[in-house]
């Protein structure tokens, strides 16, 4: 499945395709999806292109072949896959039940010895990426490192902006599903609708300061409406 902003740009494209014959520039895409910048549209047509909805055609400008449509968009339906998330929204297993309900009474997360979490992709731990969402391998998670009640999900760290607090590229992160964060909480933050990062949450004032634990990368102080806490940090595995 798409991201938002992935969803939008591609019924963007067909419409205008519908009504033009030929699909718009990357400026009217810019526009339309109300982006800084056209370096978005690029990733946003790349991960379309990667997931098998467009197809862009050598040496000639402007030359995108839509191939598919969601079914959302008038496609046809496709069968579901375990491996399919929404964008950065992963579809997730509540960590504080097993697969199966218990016989009798619900389980604390301390009585559970392990769970499997999927590790739904790649987060950066660096310059902000559009997050890869597979859940196509599973991590098995102590059930006390489950923090309170709610969603937990795991993600793989890419990169090295972190490594102050700990966090090594490679290392695997369980994040527990909120929106809500206090300074100094480690967060999964969405950039802009469709770039995410794992960063150090802070707010000044209307402006929310993601912070990197090395000094090699800088802070990034954002409007408080660009940045969508999705999750935060409650425990890290690491494999030797």
């Amino acid at each position: 499945m798409l991201t938002k902003k992935q969803l939008q740009l591609l019924d963007f494209i067909n419409t205008r395709m519908q009504r033009d014959g030929v699909p718009p520039s990357f400026d009217e895409m810019k526009e339309a999806l109300d982006l800084r910048s056209k370096s978005g549209i690029h990733r946003l047509i790349t991960a379309l292109e990667e997931r098998g909805f467009i197809r862009r055609l050598a040496h000639r400008a402007r030359a995108i072949e839509i191939i598919k449509l969601p079914e959302s968009l008038g496609g046809a339906p496709s069968a579901p896959t375990s491996a399919q998330a929404s964008g950065f929204r992963p579809r997730v297993i509540d960590g504080d039940r097993p697969d199966a309900p218990p016989p009798a009474g619900a389980l604390d997360v301390e009585a559970i010895s392990a769970i499997n979490l999927p590790i739904m992709g790649k987060i950066a731990a660096g310059v902000p990426i559009e997050a890869v969402a597979d859940g196509a391998t599973n991590v098995a998670v102590p059930g006390s490192m489950l923090s309170g009640r709610g969603n937990h999900y795991a993600l793989e760290v890419k990169g090295e902006s972190m490594i102050e607090a700990g966090i090594n590229h490679g290392d695997i992160v369980v994040i527990r599903e909120t929106s809500q964060a206090k300074d100094g909480d480690i967060v999964v933050a969405m950039v802009e609708g469709y770039e995410t990062t794992l960063k150090r949450y802070k707010r000044q004032g209307d402006m929310i300061a993601l912070e990197a634990a090395n000094p090699a990368f800088e802070t990034r102080v954002l409007p408080s409406d660009m940045v969508e806490v999705q999750g935060k940090l409650v425990g890290l595995i690491r494999s030797y």
